[in-house]
Protein backbone atom coordinates (compact mmCIF):
# COMPACT_ATOMS: atom_id res chain seq x y z
CA UNK A 1 0.00 0.00 0.00
CA UNK A 2 2.40 2.37 0.22
CA UNK A 3 3.98 2.45 -2.91
CA UNK A 4 0.79 4.22 -4.07
CA UNK A 5 1.39 6.95 -1.25
CA UNK A 6 2.67 10.41 -2.33
CA UNK A 7 6.55 10.59 -2.00
CA UNK A 8 7.56 13.39 0.89
CA UNK A 9 9.68 16.19 0.10
CA UNK A 10 13.42 16.17 1.24
CA UNK A 11 12.03 18.43 4.45
CA UNK A 12 9.24 16.13 5.16
CA UNK A 13 11.55 13.07 5.14
CA UNK A 14 14.01 14.79 7.53
CA UNK A 15 11.21 15.74 10.07
CA UNK A 16 10.24 12.05 10.38
CA UNK A 17 13.50 11.18 10.19
CA UNK A 18 14.03 13.51 13.35
CA UNK A 19 11.12 12.08 15.15
CA UNK A 20 12.46 8.21 14.14
CA UNK A 21 15.50 9.20 15.83
CA UNK A 22 14.12 10.14 18.83
CA UNK A 23 11.76 6.90 18.92
CA UNK A 24 14.92 4.30 18.36
CA UNK A 25 16.81 6.22 20.99
CA UNK A 26 14.28 5.74 23.46
CA UNK A 27 13.55 2.41 22.54
CA UNK A 28 16.54 1.63 22.66
CA UNK A 29 17.13 3.13 26.17
CA UNK A 30 14.19 1.76 27.81
CA UNK A 31 12.55 -1.09 25.62
CA UNK A 32 9.74 -1.34 23.43
CA UNK A 33 7.05 1.01 24.09
CA UNK A 34 3.64 0.74 24.63
CA UNK A 35 1.91 1.30 20.92
CA UNK A 36 -0.14 3.95 22.92
CA UNK A 37 3.15 5.84 23.81
CA UNK A 38 4.21 5.32 19.99
CA UNK A 39 0.84 6.94 18.70
CA UNK A 40 1.56 9.78 21.37
CA UNK A 41 4.55 10.17 20.64
CA UNK A 42 3.78 10.42 16.48
CA UNK A 43 0.99 12.77 17.52
CA UNK A 44 2.51 15.03 19.93
CA UNK A 45 5.99 15.30 20.51
CA UNK A 46 7.02 18.76 20.98
CA UNK A 47 7.66 20.06 17.29
CA UNK A 48 7.93 16.81 15.98
CA UNK A 49 4.70 15.38 16.42
CA UNK A 50 1.89 15.11 13.89
CA UNK A 51 -0.34 18.25 15.50
CA UNK A 52 2.95 20.05 17.16
CA UNK A 53 4.74 20.79 14.39
CA UNK A 54 4.06 23.45 11.88
CA UNK A 55 2.82 21.07 8.78
CA UNK A 56 -0.67 21.92 7.85
CA UNK A 57 -3.31 19.18 8.57
CA UNK A 58 -6.79 20.57 7.95
CA UNK A 59 -8.51 21.35 4.58
CA UNK A 60 -7.50 20.58 1.24
CA UNK A 61 -4.04 21.02 1.55
CA UNK A 62 -3.62 19.18 4.15
CA UNK A 63 -3.99 15.50 5.24
CA UNK A 64 -7.92 14.89 6.12
CA UNK A 65 -10.78 17.35 6.26
CA UNK A 66 -13.28 17.60 9.09
CA UNK A 67 -17.20 18.98 8.89
CA UNK A 68 -16.08 22.62 10.42
CA UNK A 69 -13.45 22.76 6.89
CA UNK A 70 -16.41 22.05 4.74
CA UNK A 71 -18.26 25.29 5.17
CA UNK A 72 -19.64 27.19 8.24
CA UNK A 73 -23.25 24.70 8.06
CA UNK A 74 -21.67 22.20 10.29
CA UNK A 75 -21.10 24.99 13.43
CA UNK A 76 -24.45 26.55 12.67
CA UNK A 77 -26.34 23.28 13.51
CA UNK A 78 -24.23 22.68 16.89
CA UNK A 79 -24.80 26.31 17.88
CA UNK A 80 -28.97 25.38 17.31
CA UNK A 81 -28.80 22.62 19.62
CA UNK A 82 -26.70 24.17 22.09
CA UNK A 83 -27.80 27.76 22.47
CA UNK A 84 -31.00 26.65 24.83
CA UNK A 85 -28.47 25.49 27.52
CA UNK A 86 -26.54 28.67 26.92
CA UNK A 87 -29.63 30.44 27.36
CA UNK A 88 -30.86 28.75 30.31
CA UNK A 89 -27.50 28.98 32.26
CA UNK A 90 -27.58 32.73 31.44
CA UNK A 91 -24.74 35.31 31.26
CA UNK A 92 -22.40 33.17 33.50
CA UNK A 93 -21.95 30.43 30.75
CA UNK A 94 -18.89 29.27 29.24
CA UNK A 95 -18.36 27.41 26.05
CA UNK A 96 -15.09 25.14 26.03
CA UNK A 97 -13.79 23.86 22.36
CA UNK A 98 -11.65 20.52 22.85
CA UNK A 99 -8.54 20.89 20.10
CA UNK A 100 -9.42 24.46 17.69
CA UNK A 101 -8.11 22.48 14.68
CA UNK A 102 -8.02 25.33 12.31
CA UNK A 103 -10.34 27.75 14.15
CA UNK A 104 -12.78 27.28 11.29
CA UNK A 105 -15.44 26.10 13.50
CA UNK A 106 -14.84 29.29 16.59
CA UNK A 107 -15.25 31.57 13.98
CA UNK A 108 -18.60 30.09 12.64
CA UNK A 109 -19.66 29.31 15.62
CA UNK A 110 -18.94 32.66 17.61
CA UNK A 111 -20.87 34.37 14.06
CA UNK A 112 -23.65 32.24 14.58
CA UNK A 113 -24.04 32.90 18.48
CA UNK A 114 -23.91 36.37 18.24
CA UNK A 115 -26.58 36.31 15.25
CA UNK A 116 -28.66 34.37 17.76
CA UNK A 117 -28.05 36.26 20.58
CA UNK A 118 -26.94 33.71 23.14
CA UNK A 119 -23.07 34.45 23.24
CA UNK A 120 -21.67 32.76 26.06
CA UNK A 121 -19.10 34.69 28.32
CA UNK A 122 -15.82 33.27 27.26
CA UNK A 123 -15.54 30.84 24.50
CA UNK A 124 -12.80 28.74 25.38
CA UNK A 125 -10.48 26.77 23.22
CA UNK A 126 -8.06 24.17 24.64
CA UNK A 127 -5.48 23.40 22.08
CA UNK A 128 -2.30 21.22 23.20
CA UNK A 129 -0.07 22.11 19.76
CA UNK A 130 1.59 25.85 20.14
CA UNK A 131 1.28 25.67 16.23
CA UNK A 132 -2.61 25.43 15.92
CA UNK A 133 -2.98 28.07 18.72
CA UNK A 134 -1.00 30.30 16.77
CA UNK A 135 -2.81 29.31 13.94
CA UNK A 136 -6.06 29.72 15.61
CA UNK A 137 -4.83 33.20 17.11
CA UNK A 138 -4.45 34.66 13.84
CA UNK A 139 -6.97 33.02 11.69
CA UNK A 140 -9.64 34.54 14.54
CA UNK A 141 -8.44 37.61 15.06
CA UNK A 142 -8.50 38.56 11.10
CA UNK A 143 -12.20 37.34 10.98
CA UNK A 144 -13.94 38.36 14.03
CA UNK A 145 -15.57 41.53 15.21
CA UNK A 146 -13.09 42.71 17.87
CA UNK A 147 -15.85 42.45 20.58
CA UNK A 148 -16.10 38.69 19.72
CA UNK A 149 -13.08 38.00 19.72
CA UNK A 150 -11.82 39.67 23.46
CA UNK A 151 -14.36 36.69 24.42
CA UNK A 152 -12.04 34.07 22.95
CA UNK A 153 -9.34 32.54 25.40
CA UNK A 154 -7.19 29.93 25.24
CA UNK A 155 -6.28 27.28 27.76
CA UNK A 156 -3.15 24.67 28.47
CA UNK A 157 -5.33 22.61 30.71
CA UNK A 158 -8.64 21.54 31.40
CA UNK A 159 -10.81 24.75 34.05
CA UNK A 160 -9.86 23.41 37.67
CA UNK A 161 -12.68 26.04 39.22
CA UNK A 162 -16.38 24.96 38.34
CA UNK A 163 -18.05 25.90 35.50
CA UNK A 164 -20.72 25.89 33.88
CA UNK A 165 -21.81 25.68 29.59
CA UNK A 166 -21.46 23.74 27.18
CA UNK A 167 -18.24 21.60 26.04
CA UNK A 168 -17.74 20.41 22.53
CA UNK A 169 -15.53 17.77 21.00
CA UNK A 170 -15.38 17.31 16.90
CA UNK A 171 -12.74 13.99 15.97
CA UNK A 172 -10.97 14.14 19.27
CA UNK A 173 -11.53 10.67 20.86
CA UNK A 174 -10.40 9.47 17.96
CA UNK A 175 -7.11 10.29 18.38
CA UNK A 176 -6.44 9.81 21.98
CA UNK A 177 -3.50 7.34 21.80
CA UNK A 178 -5.41 4.47 21.61
CA UNK A 179 -4.20 0.52 23.02
CA UNK A 180 -3.85 -2.20 20.60
CA UNK A 181 -4.49 -6.09 22.47
CA UNK A 182 -4.15 -8.92 20.89
CA UNK A 183 -5.45 -12.04 22.03
CA UNK A 184 -3.28 -15.41 22.26
CA UNK A 185 -4.91 -18.93 23.88
CA UNK A 186 -7.71 -16.80 25.79
CA UNK A 187 -4.85 -14.61 27.29
CA UNK A 188 -4.63 -10.87 26.48
CA UNK A 189 -1.40 -9.45 25.11
CA UNK A 190 -0.37 -5.43 24.21
CA UNK A 191 1.04 -4.42 20.88
CA UNK A 192 4.27 -2.63 21.25
CA UNK A 193 6.99 -1.03 18.65
CA UNK A 194 9.97 -2.70 19.53
CA UNK A 195 13.48 -2.40 17.04
CA UNK A 196 14.24 -5.06 14.49
CA UNK A 197 18.16 -6.34 13.84
CA UNK A 198 18.66 -3.69 11.65
CA UNK A 199 17.00 -0.84 13.74
CA UNK A 200 13.88 -0.42 12.12
CA UNK A 201 10.45 -0.26 13.44
CA UNK A 202 8.92 -2.92 14.58
CA UNK A 203 5.52 -4.29 16.27
CA UNK A 204 5.48 -6.83 18.73
CA UNK A 205 3.09 -8.22 21.12
CA UNK A 206 4.04 -8.62 25.36
CA UNK A 207 1.82 -9.86 27.97
CA UNK A 208 -1.01 -7.02 29.09
CA UNK A 209 -0.89 -5.47 32.71
CA UNK A 210 -4.03 -5.45 35.31
CA UNK A 211 -5.25 -2.25 33.35
CA UNK A 212 -5.37 -2.98 30.04
CA UNK A 213 -6.41 -7.07 30.83
CA UNK A 214 -8.99 -5.62 32.95
CA UNK A 215 -10.04 -3.07 30.01
CA UNK A 216 -10.53 -6.22 27.97
CA UNK A 217 -12.62 -8.66 29.69
CA UNK A 218 -15.02 -5.65 30.83
CA UNK A 219 -15.58 -5.50 27.28
CA UNK A 220 -15.66 -9.61 26.56
CA UNK A 221 -18.35 -9.76 29.58
CA UNK A 222 -20.02 -6.98 28.18
CA UNK A 223 -20.45 -8.71 24.52
CA UNK A 224 -21.17 -12.25 26.21
CA UNK A 225 -18.21 -13.91 24.67
CA UNK A 226 -14.57 -14.27 24.65
CA UNK A 227 -12.43 -12.60 22.15
CA UNK A 228 -10.86 -15.43 19.69
CA UNK A 229 -7.40 -16.49 19.11
CA UNK A 230 -5.60 -13.75 16.57
CA UNK A 231 -8.31 -11.23 17.17
CA UNK A 232 -6.46 -7.22 17.33
CA UNK A 233 -8.35 -4.51 18.04
CA UNK A 234 -8.28 -1.30 19.95
CA UNK A 235 -9.41 -0.18 23.46
CA UNK A 236 -9.02 3.23 25.68
CA UNK A 237 -8.73 2.04 29.26
CA UNK A 238 -7.38 5.68 29.96
CA UNK A 239 -11.04 6.78 29.16
CA UNK A 240 -12.24 7.44 32.14
CA UNK A 241 -9.72 9.01 33.65
CA UNK A 242 -9.45 10.97 30.68
CA UNK A 243 -13.67 12.44 30.73
CA UNK A 244 -12.89 13.06 34.45
CA UNK A 245 -10.22 14.77 33.76
CA UNK A 246 -11.54 16.99 30.90
CA UNK A 247 -15.09 17.41 32.34
CA UNK A 248 -14.76 16.68 36.20
CA UNK A 249 -15.03 20.80 36.61
CA UNK A 250 -18.32 20.96 34.46
CA UNK A 251 -21.15 21.35 37.00
CA UNK A 252 -23.84 22.16 35.26
CA UNK A 253 -24.51 22.22 31.18
CA UNK A 254 -24.07 19.94 28.08
CA UNK A 255 -21.14 18.13 26.31
CA UNK A 256 -21.54 16.73 22.94
CA UNK A 257 -18.94 14.32 20.95
CA UNK A 258 -18.59 14.14 17.30
CA UNK A 259 -16.50 11.30 15.59
CA UNK A 260 -16.36 8.68 14.29
CA UNK A 261 -17.09 5.08 15.39
CA UNK A 262 -19.69 2.73 16.70
CA UNK A 263 -21.63 1.14 19.23
CA UNK A 264 -19.67 -1.56 20.86
CA UNK A 265 -21.08 -4.42 19.43
CA UNK A 266 -20.28 -2.90 16.16
CA UNK A 267 -16.93 -1.73 16.90
CA UNK A 268 -15.58 -5.37 18.21
CA UNK A 269 -17.81 -7.13 15.47
CA UNK A 270 -15.65 -10.85 14.69
CA UNK A 271 -15.28 -9.78 11.46
CA UNK A 272 -12.72 -6.76 12.56
CA UNK A 273 -9.94 -9.21 13.58
CA UNK A 274 -7.47 -6.12 13.07
CA UNK A 275 -9.71 -3.30 14.49
CA UNK A 276 -9.91 -0.07 13.05
CA UNK A 277 -6.48 1.83 13.36
CA UNK A 278 -5.78 3.85 10.11
CA UNK A 279 -3.21 6.04 9.11
CA UNK A 280 -3.97 9.38 6.73
CA UNK A 281 -1.50 11.11 4.71
CA UNK A 282 -2.02 13.75 2.37
CA UNK A 283 -5.86 12.19 2.00
CA UNK A 284 -4.65 8.96 1.62
CA UNK A 285 -6.04 6.16 4.08
CA UNK A 286 -3.36 3.26 4.82
CA UNK A 287 -3.04 0.66 7.60
CA UNK A 288 1.20 1.03 8.28
CA UNK A 289 1.06 3.14 11.49
CA UNK A 290 4.99 2.86 11.28
CA UNK A 291 5.12 4.66 8.01
CA UNK A 292 6.55 7.99 8.22
CA UNK A 293 6.08 8.70 11.32
CA UNK A 294 5.27 12.04 12.57
CA UNK A 295 4.43 12.89 9.21
CA UNK A 296 0.30 10.86 9.63
CA UNK A 297 -2.00 11.26 11.64
CA UNK A 298 -2.90 7.71 13.30
CA UNK A 299 -6.50 7.89 14.63
CA UNK A 300 -8.63 4.55 15.58
CA UNK A 301 -12.53 4.87 15.42
CA UNK A 302 -14.52 5.53 18.85
CA UNK A 303 -16.86 2.51 21.04
CA UNK A 304 -19.41 4.70 21.57
CA UNK A 305 -20.33 2.77 24.16
CA UNK A 306 -17.36 3.59 26.45
CA UNK A 307 -17.27 6.72 26.35
CA UNK A 308 -21.04 6.81 27.51
CA UNK A 309 -19.17 4.81 30.66
CA UNK A 310 -16.46 7.35 30.41
CA UNK A 311 -19.53 9.90 30.68
CA UNK A 312 -21.38 7.78 33.24
CA UNK A 313 -18.43 7.57 35.32
CA UNK A 314 -17.93 11.32 35.79
CA UNK A 315 -21.31 11.79 36.59
CA UNK A 316 -22.75 13.25 33.19
CA UNK A 317 -26.15 11.01 31.75
CA UNK A 318 -26.36 10.11 27.89
CA UNK A 319 -29.01 12.96 26.89
CA UNK A 320 -28.94 11.77 23.58
CA UNK A 321 -26.86 9.47 20.64
CA UNK A 322 -27.23 9.35 17.31
CA UNK A 323 -25.98 9.56 13.17
CA UNK A 324 -24.44 12.50 12.71
CA UNK A 325 -26.92 13.14 9.74
CA UNK A 326 -30.08 12.99 11.94
CA UNK A 327 -28.11 15.23 14.47
CA UNK A 328 -27.84 18.00 11.63
CA UNK A 329 -31.42 17.57 10.40
CA UNK A 330 -32.93 17.50 14.05
CA UNK A 331 -30.74 20.45 14.71
CA UNK A 332 -31.75 22.67 11.84
CA UNK A 333 -29.93 21.95 9.29
CA UNK A 334 -32.60 22.53 6.44
CA UNK A 335 -33.32 26.60 7.93
CA UNK A 336 -29.42 27.00 8.14
CA UNK A 337 -28.63 25.91 4.33
CA UNK A 338 -31.87 27.52 3.10
CA UNK A 339 -30.45 30.86 4.42
CA UNK A 340 -27.28 30.46 3.43
CA UNK A 341 -28.68 29.54 0.01
CA UNK A 342 -30.40 32.59 -0.30
CA UNK A 343 -27.31 34.85 1.06
CA UNK A 344 -24.93 32.98 -1.30
CA UNK A 345 -23.22 35.35 -3.53
CA UNK A 346 -23.33 33.05 -6.92
CA UNK A 347 -24.03 29.86 -8.33
CA UNK A 348 -20.80 28.75 -8.00
CA UNK A 349 -21.19 29.33 -3.83
CA UNK A 350 -24.63 27.96 -4.32
CA UNK A 351 -23.19 24.73 -5.38
CA UNK A 352 -20.28 24.76 -2.98
CA UNK A 353 -23.57 24.85 -0.30
CA UNK A 354 -24.97 21.79 -1.77
CA UNK A 355 -22.27 19.92 -1.56
CA UNK A 356 -21.29 20.50 1.86
CA UNK A 357 -24.91 19.33 2.79
CA UNK A 358 -24.19 16.20 0.87
CA UNK A 359 -20.54 15.50 2.65
CA UNK A 360 -22.52 15.90 6.20
CA UNK A 361 -25.22 13.55 5.59
CA UNK A 362 -24.68 11.01 3.56
CA UNK A 363 -24.48 7.94 4.90
CA UNK A 364 -20.94 6.69 2.32
CA UNK A 365 -19.56 10.21 3.57
CA UNK A 366 -19.68 11.36 6.95
CA UNK A 367 -23.57 10.69 7.27
CA UNK A 368 -23.73 7.19 9.23
CA UNK A 369 -19.57 6.70 10.21
CA UNK A 370 -19.96 10.09 12.12
CA UNK A 371 -22.16 10.16 15.68
CA UNK A 372 -23.17 12.33 18.04
CA UNK A 373 -22.94 11.81 21.82
CA UNK A 374 -24.82 14.17 24.12
CA UNK A 375 -24.20 14.26 27.76
CA UNK A 376 -25.93 16.48 30.38
CA UNK A 377 -25.06 17.26 34.10
CA UNK A 378 -26.56 19.83 36.77
CA UNK A 379 -29.73 20.80 34.67
CA UNK A 380 -33.47 20.60 35.91
CA UNK A 381 -34.26 19.69 32.70
CA UNK A 382 -32.32 19.24 29.69
CA UNK A 383 -33.67 21.83 27.14
CA UNK A 384 -32.85 19.83 23.66
CA UNK A 385 -34.71 20.24 20.66
CA UNK A 386 -37.90 17.71 20.75
CA UNK A 387 -36.66 16.51 16.73
CA UNK A 388 -33.25 15.69 18.61
CA UNK A 389 -34.87 13.75 21.42
CA UNK A 390 -36.99 12.08 19.05
CA UNK A 391 -34.20 10.49 16.77
CA UNK A 392 -32.20 9.32 19.70
CA UNK A 393 -30.76 5.62 19.41
CA UNK A 394 -29.30 5.64 23.23
CA UNK A 395 -30.85 2.13 23.05
CA UNK A 396 -28.42 1.02 20.94
CA UNK A 397 -25.67 1.34 23.00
Amino acid sequence: MQTRLPEPGADERAHSDRLLQLLREQIASHGPMPFSQYMERCLYAPGLGYYSAGKTKFGEAGDFVTAPELGGLFARCVVNAVQPVLAMLGDGADFLELGGGSGSFAEAALLAMAAAGTLPRRYLILEPSADLRERQRERLAAALPAALHARVHWLDRPPEQDWRGVLFANEVIDALPATRFAMRDGEVYEEYVALDGEGRLARIDRPADALVGGAVRHVERDLGGDFATGYRSEILPQLPYWMQAVAGSLVAGLMLFVDYGYVRREFYLPERRDGTLMAHYRHHAHNDPLHLPGLNDLTASVDFTALAEAGNSAGFGVAAYLPQAQFLIASGLQQAFEHAYESAADEPARYRLAQQVKKLTLPDQMGERFQAMLFARGLDAVPLAAELLAADQGGRL
